[in-house]
């Protein structure tokens, strides 16, 4: 009975002999991971500039995205969107232009909600009727967003007049709610330097899967590799370049019409401004696709138009 005691004692205190060992070894190697992993962490915060690394560049130029939109069931959804991206990018300053005879309550409820009221300016501009797309015309038929883009120009050069003008550089760029767009794009137009409009690459637009500048070795942009009318003096798309705001200044012809040929608009607003060879590239020598071309597919609605026939649609009373 002794003895059978004595084993089970010694068995005990073997036990809490190897549990006091195991938990030793367990704090040891987690203050050594903890230690190792924080300094690790600290260290690579440190190099890369604190916060401030994670954050657009806040003092460079005003960047006015100047975004012509109209009512349509996508118009939130592709809004929203493009909210989300200048809440991240505090030097830009939106300017949203819609297709109506005033500013619907839908984009004012937009810009209050995501917290842009303070960085964006709601106007409106109507599309003459005869220019306007009717019932199923393609819409590469009539050209689209010239009279918004033109009230935008206008108030941005009265802005820019009222804040200092020539002495204050901004960059003005053309930002369709349609596209898709990364938070870098807006960090590399703020490199664009006075009296120089800007250039990268666009993806999935003209037949192709990136639609770019081409360099030569020093640099310097020799054309563009276009598959869609390369013959266009500066064939690329509205997405692919961003302008110094002392050109449209200085040039105040410069913008764009109703009387040029498809797909001509950005080579008629860029005629009076640059020449290609002038232009200065961007996005890591435009080898970064930082936007694509997008398009959001039309929703299928057919089990909504009895509703509304009926006065009964599912919407009734949401901003959808």
């Amino acid at each position: 009975m002794n003895q059978e005691i004595r084993i089970k004692t010694k068995h005990f205190y073997a036990v809490l002999v190897i549990l006091g060992f195991l938990l030793i070894y367990s704090l040891s190697s987690n203050n050594g991971c903890d230690s190792d992993g924080q300094s690790s962490q600290n260290s690579e915060f440190a190099a890369a500039g604190g916060r401030e690394a994670f954050l657009l560049n806040q003092k460079g130029p005003t960047i006015y995205a100047i975004t012509p939109t109209y009512a349509r069931p996508v118009q939130k959804a592709e809004l929203t969107r493009l909210s989300q991206v200048i809440r991240l990018s505090p030097n830009v300053f939106w300017v949203l232009v819609e297709d109506a005879d005033h500013g619907s309550e839908l984009v004012a409820n937009l810009l209050r909600r995501s917290g842009l009221e303070e960085r964006s300016v709601q106007l409106f501009a109507k599309t003459p009727t005869n220019f306007k797309l009717q019932g199923k015309d393609p819409n590469w038929l009539k050209p689209r967003g010239v009279e918004q883009r033109n009230k935008a120009l206008d108030w941005v050069r009265r802005e820019l007049a009222a804040n200092g003008g020539r002495e204050r550089h901004s960059v003005v760029y053309f930002m369709d709610d349609d596209n898709t767009y990364s938070s870098e794009l807006f960090g590399e137009m703020s490199k664009i330097e006075r009296n120089k409009v800007g250039v990268w690459p666009v993806g999935l637009v003209g037949g192709l899967m990136v639609e770019k500048p081409v360099l030569n070795r020093d640099g310097i942009v020799l054309g563009f590799n276009s598959a869609w009318r390369p013959e266009r003096p500066f064939p690329l798309d509205m997405a692919g370049f961003a302008i110094s705001s002392d050109l449209l200044l200085d040039n105040p012809q410069a913008q764009f019409s109703y009387e040029v040929e498809r797909g001509y608009q950005e080579s008629e607003i860029l005629r009076h401004l640059t020449i290609v060879h002038e232009m200065q590239p961007l996005a890591n020598k435009c080898t970064d696709v930082l936007v694509w071309h997008t398009r959001t597919e039309n929703p299928k609605l057919d089990a909504e138009k009895p509703l509304v026939k009926a006065g009964k649609r599912s919407d009734a009373g949401l901003e959808v």
